[in-house]
């Protein structure tokens, strides 16, 4: 276990040194001069030719790029991403301060997806062109049909606006998290649960399913004990997926219940031209991305410890 995690990790460093350059690369894809666009933010005269040149050499930006490329980067690995143009905080901090609140929604979210997703998923299988199974899949269609943002709009109308029930914006108790998470956890589960139908399936169909059903184990103890943990292996993957994909989807869902994560903080920075958030936000989520894929793996070798074996023999080769 110790020498696969090992790998992985050193796999992982061409990937991370891959997305500081695309993260870097962001500066310079600004539309026009990025020191003249820092230099005039706030402002309402236009900067003068000397408060451009001073912005461009405080940032670096007179320097060769591979000289800028080596000095972000060093200042990135001690944290150091620069200064928000509106707070005028360290860009890290804010995004340490937003980055909780945002993964308690996403995590909410797929929670509440794989809630859903597993018990209906798993009696679609086991029955196979029943009612169930008929209705499952078209909760499924729709579920995945339609978009976040919409669900996300009428769960409040009904919910907040209409009944009173929940509160409609903000972060607070248990209850204001439940109209995001089920907006972003609804389309979770439409995915998750036509993935574990199919994968069950598949795993039902193998031969030494069919031999304990042979030896006369109750048909509960053979899909809870033989058939659910093989079925997992790519419902794992795709857990990880969505888990990145709800982390990008708050960015709506955010800005419509007014929940202060990073969405909303994104959103914010767009719309200010606030560079240094919006390149500090990129390079963070590249990371959690990097970071969930890696959890992943490690879940992989956990379910199926041959993974580990095989990597192994690669290795040797």
């Amino acid at each position: 276990m110790r020498q696969y995690t090992i790998r992985r990790l050193i796999s992982l460093a061409p990937v991370i040194l891959g997305l500081s350059l695309i993260t870097f690369g962001l500066m310079d894809m600004v539309p026009g001069d990025p020191a003249e666009v820092l230099a005039s933010y706030g402002k309402d005269v236009d900067p003068t030719p000397e408060e451009i040149e001073k912005v461009r050499h405080e940032l670096g930006l007179d320097r060769p790029l591979p000289s800028r490329y080596v000095l972000w980067l060093s200042r990135a690995l001690r944290g150091d991403l620069g200064t928000s143009l509106r707070s005028g905080n360290p860009v890290w901090s804010d995004l340490v301060v937003r980055l909780p609140a945002t993964m308690e929604l996403a995590a909410s979210g797929l929670l509440i997806g794989l809630c859903l997703a597993l018990p209906v998923g798993i009696l679609a299988a086991v029955k196979q062109g029943s009612l169930i199974d008929q209705i499952s899949r078209a909760l499924a269609l729709g579920g995945a049909s339609l978009p976040s943002f919409w669900v996300g709009a009428m769960l409040m109308w009904l919910f907040a606006v209409h009944l009173g029930w929940l509160p409609a914006m903000g972060r607070g108790d248990l209850d204001h998290i439940i109209l995001p998470a089920v907006s972003l956890g609804l389309g979770a589960s439409a995915v998750l649960m036509r993935l574990i139908r199919a994968s069950l399936l598949e795993v039902l169909n193998q031969d030494y399913i069919r031999t304990a059903r042979s030896k006369g184990l109750r048909e509960r103890t053979v899909i809870l004990l033989h058939a659910a943990k093989p079925a997992m292996l790519p419902v794992i993957t795709v857990l990880g997926l969505q888990l990145g994909h709800l982390l990008g989807g708050t960015v709506i869902i955010e800005t419509i219940f007014a929940w202060p994560g990073l969405g909303s903080l994104i959103i914010e920075s767009i719309l200010a031209r606030d560079f240094p958030v919006i390149q500090g936000f990129a390079l963070l989520m590249g990371l959690v991305f990097v970071g969930i894929n890696f959890l992943v793996d490690m879940a992989y070798r956990l379910l199926d410890p041959r993974i580990n074996y095989a990597a192994r023999r690669q290795g040797a080769m």
